[in-house]
């Protein structure tokens, strides 16, 4: 049975080039669809969560431009104007089939506080347990490259471990994921099945998409192995094909499942593996990376061989190996210029160093998540 079939938790998200005439504002008839598909699966039992793009794609038409334009304030003023005509189209077609919608703006900030994180989820849940369809974007409005979360393949998996999704479904203007881009390469061939956070899968996923939409078929291979830390599976398929959502709660196999083979990451520590920016970053030799990816253990100042950014006590940080994986993230015990001052050292001399000891390990082993 595909994972599509077996999830009662969706979320689905669907990109610019689905919902718009080629950037010339909403398709409204492709909206209609889509509605008309979701609540398809609504009557058969299932909750669903909507990511959309396609607000700067409305907007630039609203305001008359005929490309997206490169300055923050331009893309800001076009999301604002955007989300109207977006969030009144998606709230007429579900209508039509007397489901109420409710519109959730995020960023990279929301989901970075924990209790912001937290409130999202509840708030969230509750819209899903009240037969409320949520429809989420990055709240472009007021987003800067410092809260970004970049674009909507990477929010749909992070909904889809907010709310501890069954499945993401990617929607996009292509049948799946190939193993090459199949508009230059004619030998190019669909993959039906991989298991997410397969590394062979980013080496052959191509670059960005189309001009008006960010997210090409890396973006959504990274999303998938980020949603799978929940224990998502992720459907990328064709927005194109009649009846897709329906027809893939029937179990048919549509475009590419990309299995969750690990085991799911417990609440807090998704939220940890789920910051998509690091406050900086702790470089670690060879016995500290064993300490942590095979002993479980915390991580010692004396681990440490170099330290990166300008982070304070509490913040999330990154684990960095000697050939620059990023092994694990986690909660940092000491603001990086005291980290400075104590790497290379045994933890018995943080209090002769700082004159004051908080605690002896730099990351906790309870506020460290493992990613490889």
């Amino acid at each position: 049975m595909t994972a599509a079939a077996k999830a009662r938790r969706w979320v689905v998200k669907v990109g610019s080039s689905l919902v718009t005439n080629d950037g010339r504002g909403l398709d409204h008839a492709a909206v209609a669809r889509l509605a008309s598909e979701i609540a398809a699966l609504r009557r058969d039992g299932r909750e669903v969560v909507l990511v959309s793009s396609g607000a700067i794609a409305e907007g630039m038409q609203r305001l008359g431009w005929e490309r997206r334009p490169k300055a923050i304030h331009d893309l800001q003023a076009a999301a604002a104007v955007g989300q109207m005509g977006l969030v009144q189209a998606y709230e007429a077609a579900f209508a039509g089939h007397g489901l109420r919608t409710a519109q959730i703006l995020l960023t990279h900030d929301d989901l970075a506080d924990r209790r912001r994180y937290l409130n999202a989820r509840s708030t969230l849940r509750t819209l899903v347990d009240l037969g409320v369809v949520p429809i989420i974007n990055e709240n472009d409005t007021v987003t800067t490259d410092e809260i970004r979360v970049g674009d909507n393949d990477t929010l749909g998996a992070l909904v889809t471990n907010l709310i501890e999704a069954d499945v993401l479904v990617l929607l996009t203007d292509q049948q799946g994921l190939y193993t090459a881009d199949p508009r230059r390469d004619a030998a190019a061939t669909l993959v039906r099945t991989a298991k997410a956070g397969d590394p062979a899968l980013e080496a052959m996923a191509g670059g960005a998409g189309s001009e008006i939409g960010r997210g090409g078929m890396l973006t959504k291979v990274l999303a998938a192995k980020r949603a799978a830390r929940s224990g998502a599976s992720t459907v990328v398929a064709s927005g194109r094909e009649s009846d897709v959502l329906p027809r893939l709660a029937a179990g048919e196999a549509i475009g590419t499942e990309l299995v969750a083979e690990a085991q799911s990451l417990g609440a807090r520590k998704q939220w940890l593996a789920d910051h998509v920016q690091l406050a900086g970053t702790l470089r670690l030799d060879e016995g500290a990376v064993r300490a942590l990816a095979r002993e479980g253990k915390s991580l010692l100042p004396i681990g440490v061989t170099a330290v990166e950014g300008a982070f304070e006590r509490g913040e999330v940080v990154g684990c960095v190996a000697p050939d620059g994986r990023e092994i694990a993230r986690g909660l940092v015990n000491y603001g990086a210029a005291d980290t400075a001052r104590i790497l290379r050292q045994p933890s018995s001399q943080i209090e002769a160093i700082l004159g004051w000891v908080d605690e002896p390990e730099l990351i906790h082993r309870d506020n460290l998540v493992l990613l490889a």
